[in-house]
This record gives structure tokens, sequence and C-alpha cells, in this order.
């Protein structure tokens, strides 16, 4: 199995996450943010994989291609048994989850960032507060971990880079209770883990790039 996306999180993070948590053997085929790491995608790399339409992050799976990030994280989770009970609820929720990162890359690539940035976060506390509501504990779906909590983790941990103090308790410990499972711990706490290093958005973004805090 193959995944492909730019060496910073983005919309590419949550299926290297996922992956990692099921523990399976994967190539990271992650493109370098140099000149030379973009003219070998586009000018070489992008129509040679036989994808149907050509994008990052790309999945290759024996005979499967696939790109656009939310149907990967639903292959992989049809493949992994990652899919919650209530499939109409999922796919709701995951749309939802997706809706708060795609706003934060709005802003993130505004040049009027500082001024946009107050009113993603007044938005995204009322997500907050239906989100506390809707999760049936301990996870989205309740005992059992579906692809959803592993978007919902990653996506959130971008948003909490943004604006820690608008965290409530409940999510919080929601997310470290992802955090906490085998693997994504490991992961999470190691010299390779990528989180310390890639930015959140593309270093160029005007607004915001998120780069990583040094301890």
């Amino acid at each position: 199995m193959e995944l492909g996306y730019w060496a910073l999180r983005g919309l590419g993070e949550p299926s290297r996450l996922l992956l990692r948590y099921k523990g399976v053997e994967w190539k990271d085929a992650t493109i370098p943010l140099t000149e030379e790491g973009a003219g070998k995608w586009f000018g070489e790399t992008k129509e040679s994989l036989g994808l149907d339409f050509p994008n990052l992050p790309y999945l290759i799976d024996g005979d499967v291609k696939l790109t656009e990030s939310l149907a990967i994280m639903r292959y992989l989770g049809r493949k992994f048994d990652m899919m919650p009970d209530d499939l109409a609820k999922g796919d709701m929720m995951e749309l939802v989850i997706q809706s708060q990162r795609m706003d934060l890359g709005k802003i993130s690539y505004n040049p009027d960032f500082e001024n946009l940035k107050e009113g993603f976060i007044t938005k995204f506390k009322v997500f907050l507060k239906r989100f506390t509501a809707f999760i049936v504990k301990p996870f989205i779906f309740g005992s059992k971990v579906t692809y959803v909590d592993i978007l919902a983790y990653e996506y959130l941990d971008h948003i909490r880079a943004l604006t820690p103090e608008s965290f409530t308790p409940e999510v919080s410990e929601y997310m470290q209770r992802v955090a906490d499972l085998p693997n994504i711990a490991e992961w999470l706490k190691s010299d390779e883990c990528t989180n310390k290093t890639y930015t959140i958005n593309s270093p160029k973004a005007p607004g915001w790039p998120g780069v990583p805090k040094k301890d």
C-alpha cells in the first residue's frame, strides 16, 4: 500500500495516522516541499501512477487507486473494519469535521488572517458544544474506534494549535483517548513523529502556516 502527499499535515495526515494506528505495512510516498519535489510530482509522477483524477493525497492498494482525502478515509474505514454502525450519522459527522478543517484552510491561506481569525473561532466554539453533545463516549459512536475518530482527532488537533483555549475539558479528554490508542500513542511520542516538523498548512500560507511549536 502506498500513500502520497506533501511533506505537511494538511489533508493527508488523517490517512497516514489511520495506517499507523492499524500497524500495517505501507509506503509513505511523501513529496518534499522543495522546487525539485514539486517539479518531480507535477512533471513526472502525477500522470504516471494510473490515477483517474490525479491529485494529492493519493492511495494505491493493489488494483485500487484513489484520490480525494475523504474517499481514501472511507476506503480505509471499510478495509480495516472502522466504519460506524450508523453509516448515515458517520457520513454526516465526517463532513461536519471536514467542514471545520476547510474553514480553517480558508482563513489560513488568506492574507487577512488576523482579521478573520476571531470570526472563525467564534463559529468553531458553537461547533464544539454540538460535538460534545454528540459524542457517545468513549469515542464518537461508542466503544468502537472508527475512521471518523481518526479524522476528527487530526483535524481538531490542527485547530487546537491555533486556539487551544477554545477546547473544553470534554473535547480535550476525547482527543486524549484517541491519542492514547495503541500505535498512535507510540507514534506521537517518537522522535520520528512528523507532527514535530511538518506544518499544518503550506509553509507559504500567507495567513497561518501552522508551524510546530518547539519543545
